[in-house]
């Protein structure tokens, strides 16, 4: 099996006039056809009639049909039926020019069908099943009517306060390179423009607080946050939003450093860039911009060119253009970006939403069997003491106890579209559906509500507890905790829980431990007392069956943490390839890296994640050792089901660049393959990483690649042990201007 990842600067190798040119599938236009509508388009456009392309307003009270018909509008978002899409694309082609408007919802992680959360589905390490995941939402929005999606979220987080969190990939640029690619690529085949967001830093918000500003040096802006939307652009991304937070003092929506320099200059990008909601307004509460019009001014130099939900663009932007302090080119350029992208996706050409599609055709028995699958596969089993899962064939009775135990809403989490909770089947019916099989008794006892302010119910559940055989306790994170404005300064389990799940551990039943939310928890001693833990994130529509799955031995869990998780929220941020330090952690030395009241490392580190086998690793060979610019590295290993259950295992490989010019991480993660063993089979995968993907940003944006060590971890985790070490044998060094030709994302494919 062989794996390639040719990483992010395919300099030398590949050729300085290779890899940018961003393929926009033109609904079967030739680019040249669709560059000359555009120009005759605009031509014929009067100066309002190219700003009102770059308004977008939402569905509801505020709305202005009229708006819609005078052509004052380029998009619209919160349209999610098929009769109210038509009947504005119906208005809008009642304006002078008939320009189509772009109809756009947030749809994360499903439409009708809900699939894990994102941070949930890069548990799974595996690209194929966002890639389906993507494509199920794309294909049940588009059906009725929408066009675009403001998704992926490529922000990289460390900080699991933020609770935007869950709308990522986690805390690696590598994986979040990968799996924002494969997200884009679903949206697209499935029938969606995406608006990749929040361009950029939005993940790293002091404090972890929701829109507070964000401080990153350049370096590691090139290196860590960037990489995710690089992968976007050449995955065909069509727009791009800008984030609401100050990027080291600038405001995303007024940083032409991004919109402009790095995006389009550096990346070649020919799409869009959108506001988020009235973004452009905020600049004035950043304190950049005195009132609208200046706010809108800045906006629209800096390379925003659409406004949603600010209509700052369409009330400042005449006068601004009339008095010379905005080019009329500036705008012609922005309409430009906009009607180009309205072109490639066919809206001028194809037939408009059917008002007769609906969404209750949805759920489908494929649609439910796709979610099922990707679900199965995000769930990440913490631990397992005395091999409490899988369920024994000597257990007659389970209880079943919590409150998020039969929460079908709350197992969608945010941003669930148009997801119903009678489409969702529970945690608890998956497992009474399994159980009844097997002629299982269960019993059901939430314990406490989901705020769970309350230990009133406790003596039910534990009366539950003490009747059965096991008991499988799902708590966490109700959905309304999670997601955008829910950051949160404890991550303890809320109310009650944690007293509660302490008196069912203390019946001395056998006892596994479910948490469903958006992010890592603080468990206290919980570890201690429960030996069996699992992380279910916000598993779904189809979450029950997929869990049921899981606790039954049906499936064998294979989900990988995309993320550290902390002991205590004191640690945060925390994560696992962060830069050495002089002090060094020793045990015995008090004026070492360390806290006096907590462990300095993680509960359950990045890509940790148990199974109900064992998977044992030859020591990885390294074909060559001596290595230069353009070369390939080449590892193999073979790893062996040692178990007796069939199962997936990720395996995974890092680097690390012992002494160099500036400090590096202590590791990196290069690449990962997910692969499926029979007991007692073998299978060796092969890794092959170009050389130039080892290498670094200085603050300036120039690339080196440095002359020297490097060190290779291979293993089920990042404690992997070293296996090997290269030489790179020269020192190479790209300067900024020369690297917008030369920088590839061919990034690793998992076609499982």
């Amino acid at each position: 099996m062989m794996v390639q990842s040719t990483g992010f600067f395919a300099f030398l190798r590949l050729g300085l006039a290779a890899f940018f040119a961003v393929a926009f599938p033109a609904a079967g236009q030739p680019q040249e056809e669709v560059e000359k509508r555009v120009n005759d388009l605009l031509r014929t456009m009067t100066l309002e009639e190219k700003i009102g392309q770059l308004n977008m307003v939402s569905n509801g009270a505020l709305l202005r049909w009229d708006d819609i018909s005078s052509g004052r509008v380029g998009a619209l978002l919160n349209f999610n039926n098929a009769q109210d899409i038509a009947r504005a694309q119906a208005a809008a082609r009642q304006s002078r020019l008939k320009i189509p408007v772009l109809f756009g919802l947030d749809i994360l992680h499903g439409f009708r069908t809900q699939f894990p959360i994102p941070l949930g589905e890069a548990a799974a390490f595996n690209p194929r099943l966002s890639r389906l995941a993507s494509e199920w939402a794309a294909r049940e929005a588009s059906y009725i009517g929408v066009q675009w999606t403001f998704a992926p979220m490529a922000d990289l987080s460390r900080d699991s306060r933020w609770g935007r969190i869950v709308e990522g990939f986690g805390e690696d640029p590598y994986l979040g390179s990968v799996l924002t690619a494969a997200r884009v690529e679903g949206f697209s085949k499935g029938g969606l423009a995406t608006a990749t967001k929040h361009f950029a830093g939005y993940g790293a918000p002091q404090g972890g607080r929701d829109y507070d500003t964000t401080y990153i040096p350049p370096a590691e802006m090139y290196d860590t946050y960037l990489p995710p939307f690089r992968a976007a652009v050449e995955a065909g991304s069509v727009s791009f939003m800008a984030a609401f937070n100050a990027l080291n003092g600038v405001p995303s929506t007024a940083n032409a450093w991004l919109q402009t320099d790095v995006l389009r200059k550096r990346w070649g990008f020919d799409g869009f860039v959108t506001s988020d909601w009235a973004g452009i307004n905020e600049l004035i509460g950043h304190g950049i911009a005195e009132d609208g019009a200046e706010a809108a001014r800045k906006a629209i130099l800096a390379g925003v060119d659409m406004d949603m939900m600010g209509e700052l663009y369409i009330r400042y932007l005449p006068e601004e253009v009339r008095s010379g302090r905005v080019p009329e080119s500036v705008i012609d350029e922005a309409a430009r970006r906009i009607l180009r992208s309205k072109m490639r996706l066919g809206l001028f050409d194809r037939p408009d939403a059917d008002p007769k599609h609906v969404d209750s055709i949805f759920p489908s028995a494929e649609a439910r069997q796709a979610a099922r699958e990707v679900a199965q596969e995000t769930i990440v089993l913490l631990q397992n003491r005395n091999k409490v899962l899988p369920i024994s064939g000597s257990v007659r009775s389970i209880a079943v106890v919590g409150p998020l135990a039969d929460a079908p809403l709350d197992q969608f989490g945010p941003h669930g579209a148009r997801g119903h909770a009678q489409d969702s089947v529970s945690i608890l019916q998956g497992v009474r559906a399994k159980a009844e099989q097997s002629g299982i008794q269960i019993r059901h006892a939430i314990g406490c509500d989901l705020v769970c302010h309350s230990s009133d119910q406790l003596p039910a559940a534990l009366e539950a507890v003490k009747s059965s055989d096991l008991t499988i306790a799902v708590f966490g994170e109700p959905a309304d905790l999670s997601g955008e404005a829910a950051s949160r300064a404890h991550l303890a389990l809320n109310g009650k829980q944690e007293e509660i799940l302490r008196a069912l551990a203390a019946a001395g039943k056998p006892i596994a431990l479910v948490i469903i939310g958006g992010r890592p928890l603080e468990l206290g001693t919980l570890p201690d007392q429960i030996p069996s833990v699992l992380m279910a994130w916000y598993p779904g529509t189809e979450g029950g069956p997929a869990l049921a799955d899981i606790l039954f031995g049906d499936v064998n869990p294979s989900g990988k943490l995309p993320l550290s998780w902390p002991r205590s929220v004191g640690q945060l941020p925390l994560y696992y390839n962060r830069l050495p330090t002089g002090r060094p952690t020793l045990e015995n030395n008090r004026f070492t890296l360390k806290y006096v009241d907590e462990a300095i490392t993680p509960l359950y580190p990045f890509g940790w994640g148990l199974s109900y086998t064992q998977f044992a690793y030859s020591r990885p060979e390294i074909t060559k050792t001596h290595l230069k610019a353009g070369d390939i590295l080449e590892v193999s290993v073979q790893v062996t089901n040692e178990g007796s259950q069939k199962g997936h295992e990720v395996v995974q490989l890092y680097t690390r660049d012992p002494v160099a010019s500036r400090s590096r991480p202590l590791r990196e993660l290069k690449a990962f393959e997910k692969i499926f063993l029979e007991p007692g089979q073998s299978k060796r995968v092969t890794f092959q990483i170009l050389v130039n993907a080892l290498g670094f940003h200085q603050d300036d944006g120039s690339y080196w690649l440095e002359k020297g060590a490097i060190q290779i971890f291979v293993g089920g985790n990042s404690l992997a042990d070293l296996s090997g070490e290269i030489f790179l044998e020269e020192t190479v060094t790209v300067p900024l201007g020369e690297q917008r030709a030369i920088s590839s994302m061919k990034v690793y494919r998992n076609d499982l």
